[in-house]
């Protein structure tokens, strides 16, 4: 390890949690002008006025959020449209409708409505890149939509924000127009004209006028229900239907652009802010709460029990007697939504801590029958305390869930039993028992998905969770200011217990529950981190040995190259291989060994790089590994393709292979040999084959790759089967093979010629040896990674111009990777996708640079490669 990773995080550490700490800086600021614009409200009055609303009113908000949610789901049917692709329209339903109650509510990435949407579609047939194609243009239609409808209705109610900017009516109706009609002009005259729009480096092509038409009406009534769900709640004085639609979409705009989670704090100011004189703010942060609980809250909810019952449905039992059986063609899909219940149960749980965190400073609101009766009173005192205590446990609980923890999920259960206790105890409170016992019925389905045997608070600590107790003990201190915001500070708070002392309890309660919440940091800060039992590196490549001897996986070799580090699961069956660069720790492949250890190892993995301040990334990973990279919040890319002969279907005599065929046989006739020698190998051969590595190295790569390859080292070669070619007595190529347990498996390894003689060297060496294993009885060979077609037109072709050389075996005597595709793929084989995952918000670009550093040993490595 370097001095500078040594060191710890760095610019590229602070440039990650960049975005978190303005997200949350701005949410703090928003909260900060919120309270400020409430101060003068009494909370007394806002919950007043929200029972005081009436029952047609909810009804008309309802309508309208149902209304809203079915236009929601037209974004994801034009979307798809746009792309030429077809889906059920059951499923365009449930994936628009899950993707946007969990992603307007939640935001956080794996629960966001493009990842949301992958599960579903992906069932169905669309890859990652179409599924991101659509989420990015669904993103892209709603904020233009939003936009040109904010901008059309202050064009024609300019009055709306002429109190918040600095600009006549007149000129604001101008601005709005000219900028409102120059854009649908634009928009138009690209989607008939066919022309692709270039913003800074993206290229965006327009749809047809028909989607765009289409598209357009869509955001139009979507913004309109969604405007309307908050409109008929305002109190009189609001401005008309019209003007404020403007405030709505500006409102919503700013939200967007502060990146601030669900607009909180900003969205409710600007509206605020923009209400005509005289509007009773109070009336107005009413129907801004009840606003929250209609278009947010309520579909996240329902979207929780549609999961919940299906996936009590896809269990059978007394669901499916209940509800019937999940048809066919809808089935994929909710079996794809399974991957979600740890972040949705995770998310559930946080909910109700938060929620009974509130419940315990909010006021007394029935009365003891007897003021004087001190058992009453210590149980009034006491449930507001547990409260807090339980709505605590439940947020620390809810980090558990998320990564699957059975224990965290049977204390979520008890503890969701002793907040129902604390609620009935502190005010006969019927209506949050109810809620709090519905809550818990909606978790049971889900207890299947609770597997893994970890500590409860491993990983929890790091930058993310100390931002995230910030933000909770900020929240409930400015609920409490806002709550008792009449009641006078005084020193006799702490000692004054009464029925009537709501803010000294409310102060107890939230000063209790704050303090666990800190206390809990802090010992996970100050705890002795738990490290792996330390092993030597022989050891460790003695136990690796053993376990990759049992596998048919060629990749799992790798282990034995002895430049990566080690992970073992408990029970010494199974491990993950890794190395660290700079902050990132980079783990190769999938895991190897008992697959029943896979998911802990994963965990593990990615929580110590976690801890250590560094980002886990996972190379080369195979597509069955893809699902359970989202489940932990990592983001998957796809790399690239491995090559894969299925030599029980391969034949060489097809006019495909013609012309290697004929140049094959040329070879032979001229004295071309090609042998597979068994190891250990003897050194006179291992000596022999030195200067073919050494010229290959000097006139074409540089220096040896490591990593993802092996090396020209008689000790690793002296483990695998050589391929040998021979001319005239003297050899001109080998290539060294991976071939764990029987055999069935094989991939070729380090792959040596003399630069003159390639790529010839290449087909022959490929074609002897599909011909040799596949007379052996062999299942398949790799012929190694390809980089996907087309990649250099992609916006990450310099990515791969500049690393790619280093990652693709056999990429040295190819002009382009385009052409190093075309030649594998003369062979016919199987193209198996591979990825890199790690966490969202990271570029792969960066991720890849360090992959490329660690397969060029180092920055000198690269260095020397390119000057070469």
């Amino acid at each position: 390890m370097t001095k500078r990773e040594a060191a710890g995080p760095g610019p590229g550490r602070l440039r990650h949690l960049g975005p978190l700490i303005i997200g949350f800086s701005l949410l703090g600021l928003g909260l900060f002008a919120l309270h400020h614009l409430l101060k003068p409200v009494d909370f007394a009055d806002v919950i007043a006025q929200m029972r005081a609303t009436p029952l047609e009113t909810l009804a008309i908000a309802l309508g309208a959020t149902a209304l809203g949610y079915g236009a929601l789901i037209g974004y994801d049917f034009w979307a798809l449209q746009y792309l030429e692709k077809k889906l059920p329209l059951r499923v365009v339903a449930l994936g628009g409708f899950l993707g946007y109650a969990f992603g307007n509510t939640i935001g956080i990435s794996v629960l966001s409505g493009g990842a949301v949407r992958y599960r579903i579609y992906s069932a169905f047939g669309l890859n990652a890149f179409e599924v991101a194609a659509l989420a990015s243009y669904i993103a892209l239609a709603m904020g233009t939509g939003l936009s040109l409808v904010g901008v059309f209705a202050l064009a024609a109610h300019p009055s709306a924000l002429s109190g918040l900017l600095p600009l006549s009516e007149t000129t604001i109706r101008v601005l709005a127009l000219t900028g409102g009609l120059g854009t649908l002009g634009l928009l138009y005259a690209l989607g008939i004209s066919g022309r692709v729009l270039r913003v800074g480096r993206f290229d965006i092509a327009m749809p047809r006028p028909r989607i765009l038409t289409g598209q357009m009406v869509i955001a139009l009534f979507d913004s309109s229900m969604a405007a309307l769900t908050l409109y008929v709640l305002l109190p009189a004085g609001a401005p008309d239907f019209v003007t404020f639609l403007a405030i709505y979409a500006t409102a919503t705009m700013i939200g967007v652009i502060t990146h601030v989670p669900g607009g909180v704090g900003v969205f409710e100011t600007v509206v605020i802010a923009a209400m005509p004189k005289g509007t009773p703010v109070g009336e107005v942060a009413a129907a801004l709460l009840m606003f929250r609980m209609i278009y947010y809250l309520l579909p996240f909810a329902l979207a929780f029990v549609i999961v919940s019952l299906n996936e009590a449905r896809l269990a059978g039992g007394w669901a499916r007697r209940l509800f019937g059986d999940i048809s066919e063609p809808m089935r994929p899909a909710f079996k794809a939504i399974g991957g979600m219940v740890p972040w949705l149960s995770g998310a559930w749980a946080f909910g109700f801590g938060a929620y009974l965190m509130a419940v315990s400073i909010l006021p007394t609101v029935r009365p003891l029958h007897d003021p004087d009766d001190l058992v009453g009173l210590i149980l009034l005192e006491g449930g507001a305390l547990v409260s807090a205590v339980t709505g605590v446990v439940l947020v620390i609980l809810s980090h558990g869930l998320i990564r699957r923890v059975t224990g965290a999920f049977w204390l979520t259960l008890l503890t969701l039993g002793g907040g129902i206790a604390a609620v009935m105890l502190r005010s006969f409170d019927i209506e949050s028992a109810a809620l709090l016992t519905l809550g818990a019925l909606a978790l049971w389905p889900f207890r299947g998905e609770f597997y893994r045997q970890a500590k409860i608070t491993e990983g929890v600590l790091g930058p993310a969770w100390i931002a995230l107790v910030t933000i909770v003990i900020a929240s409930v201190a400015l609920f409490f200011v806002f709550i008792h915001a009449a009641t006078p500070y005084s020193h006799m708070f702490w000692f004054d217990f009464a029925q009537d002392a709501n803010a000294p309890r409310s102060l107890r309660a939230g000063v209790t529950g704050s303090a666990v919440l800190v206390i809990f940091t802090i010992f996970l800060a100050l705890k002795p981190s738990s490290k792996q039992r330390p092993q030597s590196m022989a050891q460790a490549l003695r136990l690796a040995g053993e376990i990759v001897a049992g596998q048919s996986d060629p990749q799992a070799c790798l282990a034995l190259s002895g430049d990566k580090e080690f992970r073992f699961a408990e029970s010494g069956t199974a491990f993950l291989m890794f190395a660290r660069r700079r902050t990132s720790w980079v783990c190769m492949g999938d895991p190897v060994g008992d697959a029943r250890y896979f998911d802990d190892l994963g965990w593990g993995f990615v929580e110590a790089a976690q801890q250590a301040s560094c980002r886990p990334v996972f190379y080369e990973l195979s597509e069955r590994h893809v699902p359970f990279m989202i489940e932990m919040g990592l983001a998957a890319h796809k790399m690239g393709e491995e090559a894969v002969v299925n030599l029980t279907k391969a034949s060489l005599s097809g006019t495909r292979l013609a012309g290697l065929r004929t140049a094959y046989e040329q070879a032979r006739r001229e004295g071309l040999r090609f042998k597979v020698l068994a190891p250990p190998h003897a050194p006179e051969l291992i000596a022999a084959l030195k200067p073919i590595s050494e010229s290959f190295l000097k006139h074409r790569i540089g220096q040896e790759k490591r990593f993802s390859v092996g090396r020209f080292d008689a000790a690793y070669l002296n483990r695998f089967p050589l391929a040998v070619m021979w001319r005239g007595g003297e050899p001109v190529a080998f290539a060294a093979l991976l071939a764990p347990g029987a055999g069935k498996r094989v991939a070729i390894d380090v792959m040596r010629y003399r630069p003159e003689d390639a790529p010839a060297l290449i087909g022959f060496m490929f074609f002897a040896l599909i011909d040799h294993y596949k007379t052996a009885g062999a299942s398949e060979l790799s012929l190694g990674l390809a980089p996907l077609s087309g990649l250099g037109t992609r916006r990450t072709a310099r990515l791969w111009d500049r690393f790619g050389p280093l990652m693709f075996r056999h990429g040295g005597a190819f002009r382009s990777f385009d052409d190093l595709r075309a030649y594998k793929a003369q062979f016919g084989p199987e193209w198996r996708p591979r990825y890199i995952a790690l966490p969202v918000g990271v570029s792969p670009m960066v991720a890849m640079a360090d992959v490329a550093g660690l397969i060029a040993a180092g920055r000198g490595g690269l260095l020397r490669r390119k000057a070469g």
